[in-house]
């Protein structure tokens, strides 16, 4: 996917979906820790089992081609970063990455797919599953538009964009589940010579901030370096993401920037929550993502084209809207990124300039948490589930692992009849 191409409002959404998902088209970075994207602990029952699945997750990909360079912080470069954040209040995570690049992932995608196909897996892509055949307890199979297909063993991994169709799902199967956060942000985007510094250091940093007036938890996610913004489109609103390749470069460096949201009684439904927050700023943006430089934001002003146009930071995504987000964004939504970047400035000096731009909205929608045994199977006999989309992972690495799991379950009900 070129950087240069607009939108063609594809339906499906051609990024999110197809062999490979959101991830195909993703930064494709690999991060190299059980913890990052999910808690893979919770699901193997120790540490030791879940590094073991990271490392054979890993090397999977290397099989079908990540590259072999590694990037990690280590010795005084990371000790420099931590200590730069413990003294600013916020907290560095040291992960070891591999960065495969938009460009290389579909190459990746399509060999992994090509290699199964070989095995006889067939894909019957633009098919639409609407409901799995359910019969006192077990699944037998899925329902298309035109035809069921029946099976011994059903296993569910319909993705991100999958998520309102789980939620349908377990409606209608009382399949146990329970609300997961949600993340709802900004894309933040900066030139590149203010972030080059740390992403020398590790590929995509993450720190974690608590915020001084609400105590909310505001982290970095996903950045890409000399990287572009991306627009995603959903029914009925668009968000923004970012990626960045081998083969092309800008001169920004761009990272989401997000507020975790947990909502309790008598609001549980974060994702019907989130879903409010981006059609709202949908509206706003006219159908387009809402820019805003950040000192306007800062000073109560609507960014203009005449602001954009002459800001030092040249926007990478033009299909958007000059606006103001916080008439799109929940105040303390928008408190949170303004205090957010004033501590991440104390760790990367420059990113909280007035020309900084901020793409709104960004929002990760995680699924409603299927509840899985360690085999990954759901409360229905013979489904196993697996991926974002089921809200048991939140990356590339948690996400393929959580699917090793699946079919490791599978096999052994199938050697033990």
């Amino acid at each position: 996917m070129s950087s240069v191409l607009s939108c063609k409002h594809c339906t499906p959404c051609s990024i999110l979906c197809g062999v490979g998902g959101a991830g195909a088209y993703s930064d494709g970075t690999l991060n190299l820790r059980p913890d990052i994207g999910g808690n893979l602990a919770d699901l193997t029952g120790d540490n030791e089992s879940a590094w073991e699945l990271v490392d054979y997750v890993d090397r999977i990909y290397l099989k079908y081609g990540a590259p072999q360079k590694a990037y990690s912080a280590t010795g005084a470069d990371a000790e420099m970063l931590k200590r730069r954040a413990a003294s600013a209040g916020a907290r560095f995570i040291d992960i070891k990455q591999r960065h495969i690049g938009s460009d290389n992932s579909t190459v990746l995608i399509s060999c992994m797919k090509k290699d199964l196909e070989s095995m006889g897996v067939s894909f019957l892509l633009e098919s639409k599953v609407k409901d799995i055949l359910g019969d006192e307890g077990a699944c037998k199979g899925v329902l298309l538009d035109n035809r069921a297909i029946h099976s011994r063993y059903t296993l569910l991994a319909p993705g991100r964009v999958g998520y309102e169709w789980v939620n349908g799902l377990v409606n209608r199967h009382s399949i146990n589940y329970s609300y997961s956060g949600v993340d709802i942000g900004v894309r933040v985007e900066v030139s590149s010579i203010i972030m080059d510094p740390v992403t020398r250091i590790n590929h995509d940093p993450k720190f974690h901030i608590y915020t001084r007036r609400y105590d909310d938890f505001v982290r970095t996610f996903c950045t890409n370096e000399h990287g572009f913004v991306v627009k995603e489109e959903y029914e009925g609103f668009v968000a923004t993401n970012g990626h960045s390749m081998h083969s092309n470069e800008s001169e920004n460096t761009n990272f989401a920037f997000l507020v975790h949201v947990e909502l309790t009684r008598p609001m549980e439904n974060t994702i019907k929550y989130a879903k409010s927050v981006a059609k709202l700023a949908t509206t706003i943006g006219g159908g387009k993502p809402v820019l805003q430089r950040l000192g306007d934001l800062k000073r109560g002003r609507r960014s203009t084209h005449e602001h954009i146009s002459r800001n030092p930071v040249i926007n990478t995504l033009k299909d958007v809207t000059p606006g103001d987000i916080s008439m799109a964004m929940p105040h303390r939504i928008v408190m949170d990124i303004i205090e957010g970047l004033e501590v991440l400035s104390k760790i990367i000096p420059g990113v909280d300039s007035d020309c900084t731009l901020l793409y709104a909205p960004e929002v990760k929608f995680y699924s409603l948490k299927i509840e899985v045994d360690s085999t990954m199977q759901t409360n229905i006999y013979n489904l196993f589930v697996a991926g974002d989309g089921a809200g048991l992972s939140r990356d590339l690495i948690n996400s393929s692992a959580t699917g090793i799991l699946a079919a490791r379950g599978i096999l052994s009900r199938m050697q033990n009849g």
